[in-house]
């Protein structure tokens, strides 16, 4: 079950982490949503499942942690990107524009990026968030995973008849309240 609570928690503080990165960039895209309707970015919660299977010894060491960051996180955001491109058919980044840039889905810098958010996360976060894995009680797995699911297939659903991550966007075409 932890590593199920550990997905969740961390998809949604990548979601945190990619809304802050596009305020502080400026990027055009502002919303950097996953889902329909949960606030989650899934290829964050991989990595960190990831990398907490990696053995003890490799995870207390970080000279070896980096470079197991760098190289699980930059995989599994390949592979993510390659998933949400054949079976979703969207793209949520191309990397096309940047230098050592692997096939659109990865590149160096964001590989970088991975393994120093590795090391804050595994040497200061982790802790914290495990106190919280450890204190979500028994019955709160299946509704979140039966959201997790429905989410997941209503999300697919639309990404492959829309082809479009704005799609995912339903909250920004709500009317809006007018103030007197």
């Amino acid at each position: 079950m932890l590593l199920f609570w550990y997905f969740l928690i961390y998809s949604f503080l990548g979601f945190l982490i990619e809304v802050c990165y596009v305020r502080i960039t400026g990027e055009p895209k502002r919303d950097r949503k996953c889902r329909l309707f949960l606030p989650i970015c899934p290829v964050y919660g991989l990595g960190a499942v990831g990398l907490l299977l990696l053995p003890e010894w490799v995870q207390q060491k970080p000279y070896l942690l980096f470079p197991a960051a760098v190289l699980i996180c930059t995989g599994v955001e390949w592979f993510t990107g390659l998933f949400y491109e054949k079976v979703f058919r969207v793209s949520f980044w191309d990397y096309s524009h940047l230098p050592l840039h692997l096939g659109r889905h990865a590149c160096l810098r964001f590989a970088l990026y991975w393994g120093v958010l590795a090391l804050l996360i595994y040497y200061l976060l982790h802790p914290s968030v495990t106190w919280l894995a450890v204190h979500i009680p028994l019955w709160a797995a299946p509704p979140a995973a039966a959201a997790l699911l429905v989410d997941t297939v209503l999300t697919a659903l639309l990404l492959r008849r829309t082809r479009n991550t704005n799609s995912l966007r339903w909250y920004a075409h709500l009317p809006r309240r007018r103030t007197a």
